[in-house]
């Protein structure tokens, strides 16, 4: 049985014009050609499909995949692998979304009440998150090292209690962030700035960056794979968003 391109698409949710290009690469050709010039696929080809669609959530391009998909490895094998890194990330999302849900519940708990919201594990409010990156941290030690050792002493006097506030103070901000981002606020809205302003004078607590630090720090969100992916689990782009309201920011208080 074969399936035309437009099978292909409507079934799997690649365009055409994707499909015509894994073609043209050598990555997914067709099974044959009709004398119309339409590309027919048939089942082995939508396995291959398959696999290129599972190592592209998976992060590998399109050079890697094919070099994989052409090594003449036990294609069961490696269906495996993949099958077992995505039950990996899905515990962890898991895991990841009951973080967030339990903070939500906890912050609409404290705004029915004055009581300051309690929670008993503050290390909670970070599990399932992916931590920064080495990389990541040896660079802003690299670019601000009197910013790096300024922020490690300020740390170094924290209490129990002043960083369990403050982990509060990171998961509420991120939703809020989250929440400007869902409805659609643009980034230089007053109401978006002002939380920039809270989070530049959070930052202040540790060290104290100027524009170019700050839009620094903004984009360290965004190209650090760990704490994007922090960003991006809760709501996916709010890394980017939040990025670029730091960059208005910066622009407009600290230029």
């Amino acid at each position: 049985m074969a399936w035309s391109i437009a099978d292909v698409a409507r079934m799997s949710g690649v365009t055409s014009r994707t499909l015509r290009h894994y073609d043209a690469i050598g990555l997914l050709p067709p099974a044959w050609m009709g004398s119309n010039g339409h590309r027919y696929y048939e089942e082995a080809d939508l396995l291959r499909l398959q696999q290129i669609l599972l190592m592209r959530e998976l992060g590998l391009g399109l050079s890697e995949i094919r070099a994989v998909l052409d090594s003449q490895v036990d294609q069961v094998a490696v269906l495996r692998e993949h099958h077992r890194r995505l039950l990996a990330e899905r515990n962890r999302l898991e895991t990841l979304a009951r973080t967030v849900g339990r903070t939500i519940a906890e912050l609409e708990e404290g705004k029915d009440s004055d009581d300051m919201v309690k929670i008993n594990r503050p290390e909670n409010l970070f599990e399932g998150f992916e931590p920064p990156s080495a990389e990541s941290e040896a660079e802003v030690r690299e670019r601000w090292p009197q910013a790096w050792e300024q922020a490690q002493q300020a740390i170094g006097t924290m209490t129990a209690g002043d960083t369990e506030q403050w982990q509060r103070e990171v998961t509420a901000q991120m939703i809020r962030f989250a929440e400007f981002m869902v409805a659609g606020t643009p980034v230089a809205d007053p109401a978006v700035q002002a939380e920039v302003d809270d989070h530049y004078q959070g930052v202040c607590r540790f060290w104290t960056p100027d524009a170019v630090a700050y839009k620094g720090l903004g984009q360290t969100y965004v190209d650090d794979p760990g704490m994007r992916a922090n960003y991006d689990k809760i709501a996916d782009g709010l890394a980017v968003y939040q990025r670029d309201a730091m960059a208005v920011y910066a622009d407009a208080r600290l230029s």
